[in-house]
């Protein structure tokens, strides 16, 4: 019985059957795919649907960006003025570090509605 299971999965794996199989399933695969009458108003009326869904998310994701920018200038602030009390030699590079962060989150803030095009 082993034998035969080994022998049916051996034949089912020759090259030639995995090429049938390979052909058989693109073709099938670019049948579906065409579109017959040439109507694509259901694609465009999807891809606008999309696009004011997004629309939506953008002031939620420019108000996350600041509260975001809120988070790093607090924890920054705390670990600058720890390494301020250690005396450590980073100091300065630790401040670049976190006002550069919130530089960079507060303009990514300012230039995604201006992305998506939205006023």
């Amino acid at each position: 019985m082993i034998q035969k299971a080994k022998k049916f999965l051996k034949g089912l794996a020759s090259p030639g059957k995995l090429k049938m199989l390979c052909f058989m399933l693109l073709g099938a695969t670019a049948a579906m795919a065409q579109n017959t009458a040439g109507d694509y108003s259901a694609g465009t009326t999807a891809l606008s649907t999309v696009a004011d869904e997004i629309a939506k998310y953008v002031p939620v994701a420019v108000k996350l960006c600041y509260a975001i920018a809120g988070v790093v200038a607090i924890v920054g602030a705390i670990s600058v003025y720890i390494a301020m009390n250690n005396e450590e030699q980073d100091v300065k590079k630790k401040i670049m570090m976190v006002v550069g962060a919130c530089i960079f989150l507060i303009a990514a803030a300012q230039a995604l509605p201006l992305f998506f095009g939205i006023s």
